[in-house]
């Protein structure tokens, strides 16, 4: 009775209504995204669905604070540099020849976007990508016509033997042999130029799927079960996530370096990894990195005050519940309910930014540019700035994602009220003949290539409400089905437009649709492998997926 929303007169049909007109709306992108989230607080209560103080308090749940403070540390890493000095310190350590360079810039940057915006970790690691692989291309060119010239000079003979100087020849055009040398060099590094700015793009998106808070679709799963399985006991949280998540990230990091690898750099190791290169030009490319980080200075106090709070809040996080033992906050806090989550971390953590100074504190004034300096007598003393100010956080805080975020949730929380997640899940019932490890991959292979023309974010909005359904019907354990699902939607890799990342590796203008497309299909296939290989593996032991949970055998959820 969907096909006819308005006129069947159910709840059910009504919030299908929603679910398919919010669908649409995502996936041409005819509002804003964030405009679209919106729509559950019009359309709900409109509707009779739910009361309209029940939909907004779903926009601000414990998920969405988790959000914000992973990405106030995020951005105070920006504001300082701090990003920039790893990657470049890393790079010093790694080299340049070819396989190397490429695995330290796929390594940095997936790191980078555990922590950071993987929009960020790219736009910074491409920018270093082509200013190494400009360097390594004109010190090849200029090597290659010192030759030339010498082996010119050396055919030339021995001169007039009259001692009377030549005159210096005329310009001649370029002949057959430098002609050919040079096209060669060109195709070498346009491959080079294409391997490493698809390397760059795919590790983003590779790296964000480690941590609970390195892509949106990650804490949108994490909202949806708290929201719909209220008693699952925290099953998700930073160190289960990790856990389960981190191991796979390497290993899609290793293969799809391997694969970039053989694509655009072919298997000749002894080039790849040393042999037969060009020493003066690794020296001048090596130079301009260490150009670039000299330009950073010495650590400054706020960055040393930045990574200091980093290491403490992933240590808190790694803590708080770990599972093989009480963590912390257990200890201290949670000894009848929940009160200390992974949100209530990260907020203490971000809030020390607006508190902590940028510079040492010292006696005397501070001017505009941070020298200490004298203050006349009658004249207030100039504090420094805090790490963070709030017109800072304002500029690049993503306020959209929240709003996504809050409408995936509601959606949920809309279809549980209005009984249609419960008639999704009996209609999906026949589904309990199929193996759960065949229904894992199909759907995995589905999200993987439905998030190539929408956004992850969407995706993981509109599919894991009815994954969660399904799941309760057939008796599957809800995160057999929607952790993996949740980490394909970030494995977009074939097209330009499926995600930032490749969009801005591909506005470089060295790549073609086609090489994106070629390098991609078979790297969506080979996550989705991996992903469902980690899941009845190490997964299956993390969250015990092999049975069907005692908190996931419910019907309704009550009204809070």
């Amino acid at each position: 009775y969907l096909n006819s929303p308005l006129t069947v007169p159910v709840c059910e049909a009504r919030c299908g209504y929603v679910i398919i007109l919010m669908s649409l709306y995502w996936c041409t992108e005819c509002m804003p995204l964030a405009v679209t989230g919106l729509l559950p607080v019009i359309l709900f209560p409109m509707m009779g669905i739910m009361e309209s103080s029940e939909v907004c308090i779903q926009y601000m749940k414990d998920s969405n604070m988790l959000f914000v403070g992973g990405l106030l540390m995020a951005i105070a890493v920006e504001q300082w540099n701090l990003h920039k000095r790893i990657a470049l310190r890393v790079l010093l350590i790694v080299g340049v020849r070819p396989a190397l360079l490429m695995m330290g810039f796929m390594g940095t940057t997936a790191f980078l976007s555990m922590w950071i915006s993987n929009i960020a970790s790219t736009a910074m690691m491409l920018a270093i990508a082509n200013a190494v692989l400009k360097q390594l291309f004109d010190t090849e060119a200029k090597t290659e016509e010192r030759e030339m010239d010498l082996m010119a000079i050396r055919g030339a003979g021995p001169g007039t033997g009259n001692g009377v100087q030549l005159e210096p020849e005329p310009e001649v055009e370029e002949s057959p042999e430098a002609r050919e040398r040079r096209l060669k060099r060109e195709a070498k590094y346009l491959n080079l130029d294409k391997g490493m700015s698809l390397s760059v793009c795919y590790a983003a998106s590779i790296g964000g799927t480690a941590t609970l808070t390195g892509t949106a679709p990650n804490l949108i799963l994490k909202g949806l079960v708290d929201e719909l399985f209220p008693g699952n006991g925290d099953i998700i949280n930073f160190a289960s996530w990790f856990g389960f998540s981190f191991p796979n990230m390497v290993l899609m990091l290793i293969i799809s370096w391997l694969w970039l690898q053989f694509m655009y750099l072919g298997c000749n190791m002894k080039k790849l990894f040393g042999g037969g290169t060009n020493k003066d030009g690794d020296k001048e490319a090596c130079g301009v990195i260490k150009n670039e980080y000299k330009k950073l200075g010495s650590v400054s106090f706020a960055e040393g005050c930045i990574m200091v709070l980093f290491v403490l809040l992933v240590l808190l996080w790694f803590t708080r519940e770990p599972g093989f033992m009480p963590g912390w906050a257990t200890v201290l806090f949670n000894k009848d309910k929940p009160y200390v989550t992974d949100g209530t971390v990260a907020m203490l953590m971000s809030t020390l930014f607006f508190v902590i100074p940028s510079q040492l504190p010292r006696c005397g004034g501070y001017s505009e540019d941070g020298i200490v300096c004298l203050v006349p007598i009658g004249k207030p003393l100039k504090v420094p700035p805090t790490l963070l100010n709030w017109d800072m956080v304002h500029k690049k805080m993503p306020w959209n994602i929240l709003l996504l975020v809050g409408g995936g949730v509601a959606l949920a929380r809309g279809s549980e009220t209005s009984g249609l997640s419960q008639w999704l899940g009996e209609s999906l019932a026949p589904l309990q003949s199929i193996p759960p490890v065949a229904i894992s991959f199909l759907l995995s292979l589905f999200t993987a290539t439905f998030t190539e023309c929408s956004s992850n974010v969407a995706t993981t909005t509109l599919f894991l409400p009815i994954l969660a359904s399904m799941a309760v019907a057939i008796k599957l354990h809800p995160l057999y089905v929607m952790l993996p699902c949740t980490i394909c939607a970030s494995m977009a890799f074939m097209l330009p437009v499926a995600t930032p990342p490749n969009a801005i590796a591909f506005s470089y203008g060295n790549l073609k649709v086609m090489d994106m497309a070629k390098a991609g299909f078979m790297l969506n296939i080979i996550g989705v492998i991996t992903i469902n290989i980690a899941l009845n593996t190490w997964g299956s032991a993390i969250f015990n997926l092999n049975t069907f949970p005692d908190w996931a055998n419910v019907t309704t959820i009550p009204t809070p």
